[in-house]
């Protein structure tokens, strides 16, 4: 059974790849995990999360490439041939053609890149700890020792939590403020808050970027309930971001 294309949200905008953004629709999974998980690490059945998985390598036409996401800065580049060891890393790179890179997230931010001359593709996972310690330009950085030109990559930030619902303590706040000034923000009740896809921009236009090759307008995951979301229901899946060079 393939995945309706109404239960994915694709990027055009990245071009030169085939990327996309999964809902929680189009899966086989039951009640919190309903339908579409693709973590085995949340207590779903295996069986279920790897028929998913299977939909969505359908989907991209490739087997998917994962790691085990662990909110560090560790970028995993694809070996030339054969398949990516499990390894603790929060982001993937390749020039691989056979391939589909998979980061998964239920709130933070999932990050997908390409720059279509080299050819070369990213996908990261920042949330705020990886955010902060550079993942995005770590990514940034390996793609660049792909042969990417941190000018042509173009970036599309994917359904993550919003800075009007992603409350956090002032000291949290402060800390990152400090570091990705534009990542400080207010929730919608008036309390301190965080804008990952703000702080996103920043970092990404620091790794050398320019502003309309990165496009930030997704679905507050909190909000719309499309999507998996920690911070709505702690027990439950996680979406993904996946792209493949075409």
């Amino acid at each position: 059974m393939r995945i309706p294309d109404a239960a994915v949200l694709r990027a055009p905008h990245l071009r030169g790849a085939r990327a996309l953004f999964t809902t929680r629709d189009g899966g086989v999974g039951e009640a919190p995990f309903d339908t579409l998980n693709l973590a085995l690490h949340v207590g779903d059945d295996e069986g279920t999360v790897l028929q998913n998985r299977a939909r969505i390598a359908q989907l991209m036409g490739a087997p998917l490439a994962a790691v085990e996401q662990v909110h560090s800065a560790r970028v995993a580049t694809l070996p030339p041939q054969g398949e990516l060891p499990l390894v603790q890393a929060d982001a993937l790179v390749t020039r691989r053609r056979d391939t589909a890179l998979m980061i998964m997230v239920a709130d933070c931010l999932p990050v997908l890149l390409v720059d279509e001359q080299t050819p070369v593709i990213g996908a990261a996972h920042a949330g705020r700890r990886g955010l902060l310690d550079g993942i995005l330009e770590n990514t940034v950085r390996a793609m660049e020792e792909q042969g990417a030109v941190p000018g042509r990559i173009r970036a599309s930030i994917g359904p993550s939590i919003c800075g009007r619902c992603y409350e956090v303590p002032q000291e949290m706040q402060d800390d990152a403020a400090a570091r990705l000034p534009a990542s400080s923000s207010r929730t919608g009740w008036g309390t301190p808050a965080l804008d990952l896809r703000a702080g996103a921009v920043q970092a990404l236009l620091a790794a050398g970027l320019v502003r309309e090759g990165i496009l930030a307008e997704a679905p507050c995951t909190r909000e719309d309930p499309r999507f998996f979301s920690y911070r709505r229901a702690a027990r439950t899946g996680r979406i993904a971001g996946v792209i493949r060079l075409q």
